[in-house]
């Protein structure tokens, strides 16, 4: 029986990809690329919708999955940060969410079988990316109408469902919940994961990866790290972490509050430092895999990797710190 992932957290600190979109960056796709044969007659302009190229460019993700994996991650993330109707309804693709979920999970599967099976020793793991839409539950878009709401709970429910059907029927391991700017968004999606739990009878484990906005501390709906965590406590997730908009550096203090609290599994996978004025990033990756770490020989962690910014480069050299350590060890606290 192969072991689970959970057994293996207790042994190890386990190691994410870095980013998607600054690989796929890399080349240099034109509007044809995103099209393909499939959506060639297509309406409106796809360019710029990477989670399409799961459908019309899986060479190029593949790629991508073969380079985090070779690099030393044990958990890519499917290629579908944006795959909800409500984020592909920018692109007037609603109707194509189920295939680019399946042949996202799919893709990253058949990369991550490869690899296992040429490494029997070291599993390798795939997450479904679940993200947070580009509509808030909780804020008004309308500040002359605070009461105002660009989405329902209900409305997110629906669509994490088809998200989290098709990431299964891919081939996930694991559904991470990502970049949480606000909880009732990733509430929604909670709700949906369980819902789908029940009606396929199964139970994969689940990781939630909130995002801090700036140098205050919280989510872009106010939360602080601890209530961030309360909030979310009472669902049986296999670990919560931090990912995104800060670098590794500013996350430190934020990820101490987690391993401190959280009667779960932590994660991080922090940006490569702060943006320039371009919006690039600039932090190396000796420098990145320095600070990070710092925060792993601290015990602060138990699943670590990259988000904005980050290679496969990156990814070496955290992977390297991370196998230095010894996983965080959970502490069991009530959290009021």
């Amino acid at each position: 029986m192969a072991i689970s992932i959970e057994e293996i957290l207790k042994e190890r600190v386990l190691v994410l990809d870095g980013a998607m979109g600054t690989m796929i960056q890399r080349h240099t796709l034109e509007e044809e690329d995103f099209r393909g044969d499939r959506f060639k007659d297509h309406t409106h302009p796809l360019k710029g919708n990477n989670d399409l190229l799961s459908i019309t460019r899986p060479d190029i993700i593949k790629d991508i999955h073969r380079q985090y994996f070779a690099a030393g991650a044990d958990i890519v993330e499917t290629n579908t940060f944006s795959g909800t109707t409500i984020a592909q309804a920018d692109y007037a693709l609603e109707g194509a969410v189920y295939d680019i979920n399946y042949e996202s999970a799919k893709i990253a599967r058949e990369v991550a079988d490869e690899f296992a099976e040429t490494e029997p020793d070291k599993p390798r793991f795939v997450a479904g990316s679940m993200g947070p839409t580009n509509r808030t539950a909780s804020i008004s878009p309308d500040v002359n109408d605070p009461g105002y709401r660009a989405v329902t709970f209900d409305d997110l429910v629906l669509a994490y469902k088809q998200q989290a059907t098709a990431l299964i029927e891919g081939g996930s391991d694991i559904l991470l919940v990502e970049t949480v700017f606000d909880t009732l968004n990733a509430k929604a999606a909670l709700f949906a994961i369980e819902e789908v739990y029940d009606e396929k009878g199964i139970q994969l484990p689940i990781m939630v990866s909130g995002t801090i906005t700036d140098a205050s501390g919280r989510t872009l709906s106010g939360q602080t790290t601890e209530a961030f965590l309360v909030s979310l406590s009472h669902v049986p997730i296999m670990s919560i972490g931090l990912n995104c908009a800060l670098g590794a550096e500013q996350l430190r203090p934020y990820l101490e509050t987690l391993s401190n609290k959280a009667p779960f599994n932590t994660s991080a996978h922090p940006n490569a430092g702060l943006p320039n004025e371009f919006g690039e990033y600039d932090q190396t990756p000796e420098e990145m895999a320095s600070q990070v770490g710092e925060f792993l020989k601290d015990g602060f962690l138990n699943i670590v990797g990259g988000c904005c910014g980050t290679t496969p480069d990156h990814i070496k050299l955290i992977a390297e710190e991370a196998a230095k350590v010894s996983p965080r060890v959970i502490r069991v606290e009530e959290l009021v």
